[in-house]
């Protein structure tokens, strides 16, 4: 340090007339220059350095301030779909439960009309046989009744000569006689 402290004195005794001279001390002259430059450096570029860094600082707080607006969009709209979610999700479960119970209601319905579906068939089917049976005993009926007057009016035919023949002829026209003057 001592050739720093004599630089300046160095300096200091220059003579003033004409004469230029070189400092030979190399730490001390880069010193001063560095001192000089900093300087310099300092007094002017303070101002843009100070610029720069508050333009920086601008746009990082800029860049925070629209991230937490978007940040507050982007949860508002979280939120919001996070409400329709569970809107769909009720309706979801609603129309389910809606469903399975229209289905039940329509099974029961398609229970109870197969029931009565059965239900008139089983009438028709009855019906149905109890009029074949009619049918049936009145063909019986038929067959007997014929059979039974094939007979009978064998049995007449064979008894029967003709005197009893008359006699009978007469004694029915007698009683449809007497049944005509009573209506009359």
């Amino acid at each position: 340090m001592k050739n720093g402290t004599d630089s300046f004195v160095f300096l200091g005794h220059w003579p003033s007339a004409g004469s230029f001279g070189f400092n030979t001390d190399i730490l001390a002259t880069n010193l001063i220059n560095l001192s000089v430059v900093f300087g310099v450096l300092i007094f002017f570029g303070k101002g843009v350095l100070s610029d720069l860094l508050d333009n920086r600082k601008q746009r990082i707080l800029n860049t925070i301030r629209n991230s937490e607006e978007l940040r507050g969009k982007a949860i508002e709209q979280l939120e919001k779909a996070r409400a329709r979610l569970k809107k769909v999700e009720m309706e979801a479960d609603q129309f389910r439960v809606n469903g399975y119970s229209e289905i039940e209601r329509e099974k029961k319905n398609l229970i109870n009309s197969t029931y009565k579906t059965l239900e008139q068939l089983e009438n028709y089917k009855n019906e149905t046989i109890n009029f074949e049976q009619q049918k049936a005993i009145n063909e019986v009926r038929q067959r007997v009744f014929q059979q039974a007057l094939q007979g009978a009016l064998g049995t007449l035919n064979s008894c029967l000569n003709n005197e009893l023949h008359l006699r009978t002829i007469n004694a029915n026209l007698g009683m449809f006689g007497a049944m005509n003057e009573i209506t009359d």
